[in-house]
């Protein structure tokens, strides 16, 4: 699993021009899934995702989590954080799990994260959305559960 994380003013998503989720400041986590991945890749993700300390403290030092920092985190399912676009000009989504293991690896990823006691909103799955936010520093993050960088 892979996940570009990004620390936010606020941030929400919208469907049919209807706002369904939104937060104030936490972060925005983009989450694509791989063919291979399971409930492991979902656990290393989301225990990352919590304790990414990108929040600055009292002496304006990146050493706050979201959690220490008072904030909630919006998953958004992006099957395109796996593609691979190193061969040509048009993204390969190959690398990219199928509908069905998506979806279940994200509702784990969501529902490990907010069994950690942080506020979790969502986007709505195989939706087309509309996203926006505030990125904050910017401060943007990748993840990968095989640790590839």
């Amino acid at each position: 699993m892979r996940a570009v994380v990004q620390r936010v003013s606020r941030a929400s998503v919208a469907v049919d021009e209807k706002t369904v989720s939104s937060i104030g400041p936490g972060l925005l986590v983009y989450v694509g899934v791989a063919p291979d991945d399971g409930e492991p890749d979902a656990r290393y993700l989301a225990d990352k995702v919590r304790h990414l300390r990108v929040f600055t403290d009292e002496k304006g030092l990146m050493n706050l989590d979201v959690s220490q920092a008072g904030g909630a985190v919006l998953v958004v399912s992006a099957f395109t954080v796996q593609c691979d676009a190193r061969k040509g000009r048009r993204p390969s989504f190959d690398t990219a799990a199928g509908a069905e293991q998506a979806n279940d690896l994200y509702e784990v990823f969501c529902r490990l994260l907010a069994d950690t006691g942080v506020a979790v909103d969502r986007g709505v799955f195989r939706e087309h959305m509309h996203v926006d936010s505030v990125n904050d520093g910017p401060i943007c993050v990748l993840l990968d559960s095989r640790r590839l960088f």
